[in-house]
């Protein structure tokens, strides 16, 4: 996968938790469980922009995102039109922070550890990219149980 299509992906798919926040009916359904599931879509939503701008923007960025993972699953009730601002700015930060990667960049090792010594810049922005994806299913389903 080349730098187009990981900038692509990421813009495609933060809107897209964009819009499953967006089509919430009921706010109070955004920041609610049900049955076996453990975290509210509220709270998938905040973990994807405090992982994603502590990984990407501070790491990458270097935007000084100071990330409390705690508080992204302990945070309850901010505004649907507050979330969907700081879903916004997250993608407008791995727009600029992708654009500006060279192909050298992208195969230097990432600036921490990863998941395994020496993973490439390219490697953590897929795997990440995954991440996304596998969290914008839960929401997904999560807001089709609710509502």
């Amino acid at each position: 996968m080349d730098k187009n299509d990981i900038h692509f992906f990421y813009q495609r798919d933060i809107q897209r938790v964009i819009d499953e926040i967006n089509l919430f009916k009921d706010e109070a359904n955004i920041w609610k469980i049900c049955g076996s599931i453990k975290n509210s879509a509220g709270n998938l939503a905040l973990h994807l922009i405090g992982g994603l701008n502590y990984l990407i923007g501070t790491n990458l960025f270097h935007t000084g995102y100071v990330r409390n993972r705690d508080a992204e699953f302990t945070t309850k009730g901010i505004e649907k039109e507050q979330l969907m601002e700081q879903l916004k700015e997250l993608n407008s930060m791995i727009d600029k922070t992708i654009s500006s990667l060279t192909e050298e960049q992208l195969e230097s090792s990432f600036p921490i550890f990863f998941d395994k010594e020496n993973a490439t810049i390219h490697y953590v922005l897929i795997q990440l990219l995954l991440h996304l994806n596998y969290h914008l299913g839960q929401i997904n389903y999560l807001r089709r149980m609710l509502e």
